[in-house]
């Protein structure tokens, strides 16, 4: 006979003794559970158990598994795939491995843990290694954890495990390793799920993070009782309430737990660029980050939504200074413009500093959706660490820094703003023209020759065109180049004058009035910009996984799209400076990016690198070497600049032609024919600080 789930949770939400109602025997066998986990709220419906739910339920629980021993973290991914992809989407929410929960929470204090507890283990025996073990536990005892964006509990889950395990580790060794009596009236555990905290917007998540953390509490209760004997009352449930139901952001983080109860901020806040942005997440935005007078930055509406959780930990830590934090968060705010715009109010209101960063790793969602975003981990505070400064890259290897800054590299806290000129007596580096013409000014080789055909005279408005991906695959397309085209002419040209109607008309039906006003010349490029001179032609993005960014002159004939740089009056030594190991790292370091591409910059990258100043035999040797690599691409005519500059097939006479073009860079900067690439990068930073000074 089946039981009906609405009285079941009412018995496990009764006291055995008031209980009378409940008479038949397979429900008075039911525990009471108590800490409303069963409770029934007002105006809230118990959904019916179905046959086929009934029947999965008891299949599973006649398996031969031990479900006492699954990890409640595992309700992460259970609640991730309750969630259609655009909730996830528009919530950026991304579920976490165990794998990365230890990434935030090892550097941040469980590793400076474990090392106090080696060495208290590594005492003799007696009353000081007693004492000092007591010590510890109860340090343990005392530290508060927050996750302000905490989900499903993950981070809250693993934290309180992690704990519990090395509390135990420290039980096992005041006993010597003996199971033993002694500890059948008190409890030996001292660290408690009542140190965790939590913020978080959904209502079901926040039922399932309290829920993962009882079940962790009975299991750890139970590894426990294997090291000693003592009296478990873990039934019925003691009251949880530490995770709040609501916005993050709209909330005082004080209000949730006391700044000067309060150790440590983990967790992995939503992810949501600002352009996918709602109404609601910008307005979230404008409000926290703000001047001293209450003014929202400029930049507040262009940056990513988890830097707000940046700030409001920044601010909590001005009422207690030993507060240390760690999130996870995409790695877009350590590039491009959104270093300055997120960071130096940050630094400027609150003086916070990095003690340990990851830099970008894939974060893989344990969900059965599996979600890729490229993230980084920060971990900071507003004093100074008594440990090491950490730099970790993506396949575990560390570097010990001295100073590490927001673009997660060695080296000064600089902020590289957008700039409309170089800083260094260099040409200036211009975009490329933007179309917006609807795919009717501009055509593939056989649509180009269909239009010749049908108006000859066509011929003399037709120029090679390009676009990034063009260059890099060496694919010209063409396009209709009627700069100071005569109106007669065009008139009589039916086919040209049908694409230069249906540019006005697309521009007509553009939303944006800017676009709407250029409908009303036609037959130009939205944005005209023609070179009068050959050019050194840069692409806008480029795969990450290519040692350099595919550069190229190009003849002043080919018209460069949006997605192309173009470079006038660039003399060879331009050209081996800009395809070189130095500036390569330099733009990886500051550069935006698309997923992981590289997202080049004239105003970010260009603009702001710091030139050499080579001696006159040092600018010769580098044209030199800048001339070998265009003659070692010339000895395939048949490859693109994507075969030339993969990594598997770039031939070996280009990557020595490369290989020599770095070495005569680096002399030029005076600089070891041998040095890292970030010692480049915290050497080239160090000379932008003086430069811009």
């Amino acid at each position: 006979m089946r039981i009906a789930l609405r009285d079941l949770f009412a018995v496990l939400d009764t006291p055995v003794d008031k209980r009378d109602k409940f008479l038949e025997k397979k429900l008075a066998d039911f525990p009471y559970v108590n800490g409303s986990l069963f409770r029934q709220r007002e105006g809230e419906s118990i959904p019916p158990l179905t046959d086929e739910t009934a029947s999965l339920l008891l299949n599973h629980a006649s398996m031969d598994f031990d479900w006492s021993e699954i990890s409640p973290t595992i309700f992460g991914a259970v609640f991730e795939s309750t969630l259609n992809p655009e909730t996830r989407r528009s919530g950026g929410m991304h579920y976490t491995s165990i794998e990365n929960i230890h990434k935030v929470i090892d550097p941040l204090f469980m590793d400076s843990l474990r090392d106090r507890f080696s060495t208290v283990k590594a005492m003799p025996r007696g009353k000081q290694k007693t004492n000092a073990l007591k010590a510890m536990q109860d340090d343990m005892a005392s530290l508060h954890f927050l996750d302000p964006a905490c989900g499903s509990g993950n981070f809250l889950t693993e934290t309180y495990m992690s704990l519990r395990r090395l509390e135990n580790d420290i039980i096992e060794q005041m006993t010597d390793g003996q199971t033993i009596l002694g500890f059948e009236e008190a409890s030996p555990v001292k660290v408690s799920i009542q140190q965790m905290y939590g913020i978080e917007i959904n209502d079901f998540a926040v039922t399932v993070a309290s829920t993962a953390l009882w079940i962790a509490e009975s299991q750890m209760l139970r590894e426990t009782e294997k090291i000693i004997r003592f009296n478990n009352d873990f039934l019925p449930l003691k009251p949880y309430n530490n995770i709040r139901e609501c916005n993050a952001l709209r909330i005082d983080w004080n209000e949730v737990i006391k700044a000067e109860e309060l150790d440590y901020i983990i967790g992995n806040p939503p992810f949501v660029g600002y352009s996918l942005q709602s109404a609601s997440q910008k307005e979230d935005m404008l409000s926290i980050f703000v001047d001293e007078k209450g003014k929202p930055y400029k930049t507040a509406g262009k940056i990513d939504y988890v830097s707000a959780w940046y700030w409001k930990a920044s601010e909590l830590m001005q009422k207690n200074d030993k507060i240390h934090a760690a999130l996870v968060s995409t790695n877009s705010i350590t590039q491009g413009e959104q270093v300055a715009a997120i960071w130096k109010p940050i630094m400027t209101r609150f003086g916070i500093h990095i003690d340990f960063a990851w830099r970008t790793f894939r974060w893989d969602s344990e969900s059965a959706l599996k979600a890729h975003v490229h993230c980084v981990i920060i971990g900071f505070s507003v004093i100074k660490s008594d440990n090491s400064l950490v730099l970790y890259s993506s396949d575990g290897h560390y570097k010990i820094c001295e100073q590490i800054n927001f673009y997660l590299t060695e080296g000064p806290i600089i902020f590289i703003e957008a700039k409309t000129k170089p800083i260094c007596n260099v040409p200036t580096l211009l975009n490329g023209g933007k179309p917006t013409e609807g795919g009717f000014l501009i055509m593939t080789e056989e649509e180009k020759e269909a239009l010749v055909l049908a108006n000859p005279i066509a011929q003399k408005w037709l120029r090679p065109y390009m676009m990034g991906k063009d260059f890099i695959d060496r694919k010209t397309r063409f396009c209709l180049w009627m700069v100071g085209a005569n109106p007669a002419e065009l008139r009589k040209c039916n086919r040209v004058m049908e694409r230069i109607e249906n540019v006005r008309n697309y521009r007509l039906a553009s939303p944006k009035a800017a676009t709407r006003q250029k409908a009303e010349t036609p037959m130009l490029f939205d944005e005209v910009r023609e070179c009068t001179t050959d050019y050194v032609a840069i692409p806008k993005v480029s795969s990450e996984r290519r040692r350099y960014i595919p550069m190229e002159y190009l003849p002043k004939d080919i018209i460069p799209g949006d997605k192309l740089f173009m470079l006038q009056e660039a003399t060879l030594y331009h050209f081996g400076i800009l395809t070189s190991n130095v500036h390569m790292a330099w733009m990886s370091a500051v550069c935006g990016r698309l997923e992981m591409r590289y997202s080049y910059s004239n105003t970010i990258v260009y603009n702001n690198f710091p030139w050499p100043e080579p001696t006159d035999a040092q600018k010769q040797k580098i044209e030199q070497t800048a001339q070998a690599i265009l003659d070692a691409r010339a000895l395939y005519p048949d490859s693109s600049l994507a075969d030339l500059y993969d990594e598997v097939t770039m031939p070996p006479e280009l990557r020595k032609a490369h290989r020599h073009n770095d070495q005569a860079v680096l002399a030029a900067y005076a600089l070891k024919p041998d040095m890292p690439e970030e010692d480049i990068v915290a050497w080239l930073m160090e000379r932008y600080e003086k430069l811009t000074k």
